[in-house]
């Protein structure tokens, strides 16, 4: 049986590039941009900001390799969607230390 640091630890390990994928200004702008659900092409992320596409490519790349975002073709385009699970879990994972934080205040 794995004691609680044990398995604390192996749940931290696991959200952890969640995020850290979300600490950057820009992921994070991504995401906010994506949650309406629709796919959208890197011209339409970065049209109206300062990001060029190669920078917004990599960044969803990030976003990518942690199951934030998912990519499918489109003709000669990728459009990218949000998927989130990964988020959900994070937030979950969130609640629990919350409510063990307040527990160990009370």
């Amino acid at each position: 049986m794995l004691k609680r640091s044990e398995t604390a630890s192996r749940n931290a390990k696991q959200y952890a590039s969640v995020f850290a994928a979300l600490g950057d200004p820009t992921r994070l702008a991504l995401v906010a941009m994506l949650l309406d659900g629709k796919p959208q092409s890197i011209a339409t992320l970065t049209a109206g900001t300062n990001v060029t596409r190669q920078a917004v490519t990599k960044h969803l790349a990030v976003l990518e390799d942690v199951g934030l975002v998912a990519s499918n073709k489109a003709g000669r385009q990728s459009l990218y969607e949000l998927d989130a699970k990964p988020l959900l879990s994070a937030q979950a994972y969130l609640t629990i230390i919350a409510t063990q934080w307040d527990q160990a205040l009370h």
